[in-house]
């Protein structure tokens, strides 16, 4: 049998995508190639791996079985072949990374310098998207995102937690005075989240749970907007630590509520897709990023 990690990669990354057409442009194929070189595979096992339709693709019992296998010789072939250009090589080439745009500003952009000194042959892109992206679509190689990670077959990596503060500038609590109870909070102007209804549950105890569902007075649909706007002496915010940090220490922004705040941090991972060309790129922005976090 003649199957080579080609015919792996094409299959696994064909599941990974959903459609051929996706999975052609992460393969940088045509989407017929795609589709010829799936059959090719077929017929060497001698068995279909896909029933698919003009709408779906869905795996054969064979395909659940082939693909768990492939995954993992696929997966001990990338690690050996990491293992030996790491050793010979230094990390090279584009890699694309996105984030939400406060994120971006606050904890990816001060470190560049550095970065881009250690790894001047990497070629970086930074985008900004304050929604969940296609990777493969956007041409995106490691997205980080915050909050709860929904299903994926993507891969994730934990890199670090930051605590949500809810923020008011001195100027807004001389002109309104400082809420002792979150219940105090219905006299107030709060600035909240556009179309992110997670991110008005605020994380102070009451009398109906650990959660405070707010009403913004005012919303904007990025966290660097609130940010501005608390600042700015607009209302009351809640936001996590590692965008308002600076603020809180040098005095632009005050925490109100802190004995009620349960303390509650938001998860920040990557998520990328395995890929053996850029798997030490991805590796070494990662380690470098999570030290400094």
């Amino acid at each position: 049998m003649d199957i080579n990690s080609d015919d792996l990669k094409t299959f696994i990354t064909v599941i990974d995508s959903g459609t051929l057409s996706a999975a052609s442009v992460h393969l940088g194929q045509t989407t017929s190639g795609v589709s010829r070189a799936l059959s090719r595979l077929e017929d060497k096992l001698a068995t279909s791996l896909l029933t698919r339709t003009t709408r779906r693709m869905e795996l054969t019992e064979e395909g659940h079985l082939f693909l768990e296998r492939a995954r993992a010789i696929l997966g001990a072939m990338e690690e050996a072949e990491e293992t030996i250009r790491i050793r010979r090589q230094k990390p090279a080439g584009r890699l694309c990374v996105d984030a939400a745009s406060p994120f971006m500003l606050h904890c990816v952009v001060p470190h560049m310098a550095e970065f881009r000194a250690m790894y001047p042959e990497i070629k970086l892109e930074l985008s900004s998207n304050d929604q969940i992206t296609d990777l493969i679509e956007h041409r995106t190689d490691i997205a980080i995102r915050i909050g709860t990670l929904t299903d994926s077959t993507l891969h994730a990596r934990a890199l670090t937690s930051s605590p949500l503060h809810v923020l008011a500038s001195p100027e807004y609590l001389r002109r309104h005075s400082t809420p002792d109870t979150p219940e105090d909070l219905a006299r107030h102007s709060l600035i909240g989240f556009a179309q992110y209804e997670q991110g008005n549950n605020w994380p102070l105890r009451h009398a109906a749970g650990n959660s405070l569902p707010i009403t913004p007075s005012i919303a904007a649909s990025s966290g660097e907007t609130l940010r501005q706007l608390a600042l700015t002496g607009q209302g009351i915010v809640c936001l996590a630590d590692f965008m308002t940090r600076a603020d809180i220490e040098a005095g632009r922004l005050v925490k109100v509520l802190e004995a009620s705040n349960t303390g509650f941090s938001q998860q920040i991972h990557a998520v990328y897709y395995r890929n053996t060309l850029l798997a030490q790129r991805i590796s070494c922005f990662l380690e470098f990023l999570q030290q400094k976090l």
